[in-house]
């Protein structure tokens, strides 16, 4: 549903003001459901201002600047955290997935990273033979008879 324009709005308020009639009366003769008269009236009372309010709409945020201040020191001293153990830390009263998308947005990554470079030592096992589905012109086995069979090993 589209939004009214101000204009309407201001003559909708105007009329109910100017006394033309009962908010019923008004909402029949701008063709608006009783209800927008209603909401107008209360917004003009709490606010002062009849415009649309979509910015204001929507889940308010539990991770307020306060916290993300706190939240970057905490991390800033001790990076190893987990999610849940900076919540348990600030006494945070979000989610998990809040609080990680609040160090998204502070451009804070979570992502464990290697303090050393990996070692450069070689494989400790070998690598597992490849399966073949060629022929078997080779065969490892004791007693085989094939030509290129190697001699059986002693123990």
């Amino acid at each position: 549903m589209k939004t009214i324009s101000l204009d309407l709005r201001e003559r909708i308020v105007a009329a109910y003001d100017g006394e033309e009639g009962t908010r019923e009366e008004v909402a029949k003769r701008f063709r608006v459901s009783v209800g927008m008269v209603k909401k107008l009236l209360q917004q003009r009372r709490k606010t002062g201002e009849l415009g649309d309010r979509h910015r204001y709409s929507g889940r308010k945020a539990k991770i307020l600047p306060e916290y993300r201040e706190r939240l970057g020191a905490l991390i800033a001293a001790q990076p190893d955290l987990t999610l849940g153990e900076i919540k348990e830390r600030l006494n945070m009263t979000c989610s998990v997935p809040a609080l990680h998308y609040a160090l998204a947005a502070m451009g804070l990554t979570f992502k464990k990273r290697r303090s050393m470079p990996p070692s450069r030592t070689a494989p400790t096992s070998r690598r597992p033979a490849k399966t073949g589905g060629g022929s078997r012109a080779a065969s490892s086995r004791t007693g085989s008879s094939s030509s290129t069979s190697r001699p059986p090993r002693r123990t």
